[in-house]
């Protein structure tokens, strides 16, 4: 395919999904730098080393062919320089580093979207780009999920099981989501514009998902190291039950925010195409998670990124708002008594994201583009 001249993209991350997003974008035409930050495991170094040798990434799965990469490097500078679009595809606990690692060399007109942003990703990350004086004019938007589902199968090649159908994504603020789309649109359609960041960061179905299947099958994690279909075995019709507790305490907290958000069955329906009497039945209905493994280890992102920037900063919205998450705060404690970590505190808060003491108008303008008084 001839390369297309408009947007260049580059891309932070080189895990399952970034390898992913730029192989597809290299496939697609798009001219694509690809980063990992130097001080992670010596593995995604070496990613970096294989793809530079072979020129791009293969595609395999519903996605088939070679994706050429124009650079593959540690170097941030080098990566963002002269491009439009900067699609970060990291675990969130990584957007703070991020941030701080691209703050010196961003340019004006700069995208950036998080890809997810999580729960509170883009307030997090512009925070911290006022916090580091960033004089560009930069745009920050977050989409709700990672477009794709894929694993990597080795350094150079990963395979795609799925492509959502439909992505929210939101600026910040809201006014910003227009412009973002117009330029990104052209690489991916599948991008819809959601009314704000409240509503791409609490339709976060991967903080209600990942941390409740993790914890709740941890003994068969960790005695068959992974070796069940997460989704599919890992999902009893009683662990479906916590899902829904979790899900049902999120979406009270978007209704008292007047957000838009739906349900995990609805979900399914929306991304994927399936439907089912029951949230178990759904699930087991889903193609796309079949052949997805769990995690071979509990020291996993679904852990040490989902309870973090996932459940954390949606409890501390409920605590702001006087809902009250039970559901949600047994997970977190959960975690933090079996890691012996304190998510609470390494977590996202309304103080980190910039909402404390805010009223539920202050925070809608906020993130609407209205002066907050």
């Amino acid at each position: 395919m001839n390369s297309k001249s408009f947007p260049k993209f580059a891309v932070l991350g080189a895990g399952h999904g970034g390898k992913t997003m730029a192989a597809h974008l290299g496939l697609m035409g798009f001219s694509v730098n690809l980063y990992n930050y130097k001080d992670v495991e010596e593995e995604y170094l070496i990613n970096l080393d294989k793809i530079r040798e072979k020129g791009g990434i293969e595609l395999e799965g519903i996605i088939n062919g070679f994706g050429r990469i124009n650079i593959a490097s540690s170097n941030i500078k080098d990566v963002i320089e002269d491009v439009n679009v900067i699609m970060v595809v990291v675990p969130a606990f990584a957007h703070k580093y991020i941030a701080k690692t691209c703050a010196p060399h961003l340019q004006d007109n700069q995208i950036i979207v998080l890809n997810p942003g999580r729960t509170g990703g883009a307030l997090e990350f512009k925070k911290v780009l006022e916090e580091e004086g960033v004089t560009a004019k930069v745009k920050v938007a977050e989409a709700q999920t990672l477009i794709y589902t894929c694993r990597s199968v080795n350094y150079t090649r990963v395979k795609v099981f799925s492509v959502k159908k439909s992505v929210p994504i939101a600026g910040l603020p809201a006014t910003e989501t227009k412009n973002v789309l117009k330029v990104i649109s052209e690489a991916y359609p599948q991008f819809v514009p959601a009314s704000s960041v409240l509503e791409t960061s609490l339709n976060n179905i991967g903080a209600v998902f990942h941390p409740a299947l993790t914890l709740l099958n941890s003994a068969r994690i960790e005695m068959t190291k992974g070796d069940f279909e997460f989704y599919i075995d890992g999902a009893s019709p009683h662990v479906c039950k916590v899902l829904e507790a979790v899900d049902e305490e999120r979406i009270r907290i978007a209704k008292a925010l007047d957000v838009n958000v739906t349900t995990l069955k609805k979900w399914l329906k929306t991304t994927y195409g399936v439907e089912g009497k029951s949230l178990f039945e759904a699930l087991q209905n889903n193609t796309a998670y079949k052949g997805i493994k769990a995690p071979s280890t509990l020291k996993h992102r679904y852990i040490f990124e989902d309870v973090p920037t996932g459940l954390v900063p949606i409890s501390s919205l409920g605590s702001m708002l006087d809902i009250s998450t039970p559901t949600i705060d047994a997970l977190i404690n959960l975690a933090c008594a079996m890691f012996g970590v304190n998510f609470w505190e390494q977590g996202r808060t309304v103080e980190k994201l910039g909402l404390a003491g805010l009223s539920i108008e202050e925070i809608k303008k906020l993130v609407l583009g209205q002066e907050v008084k």
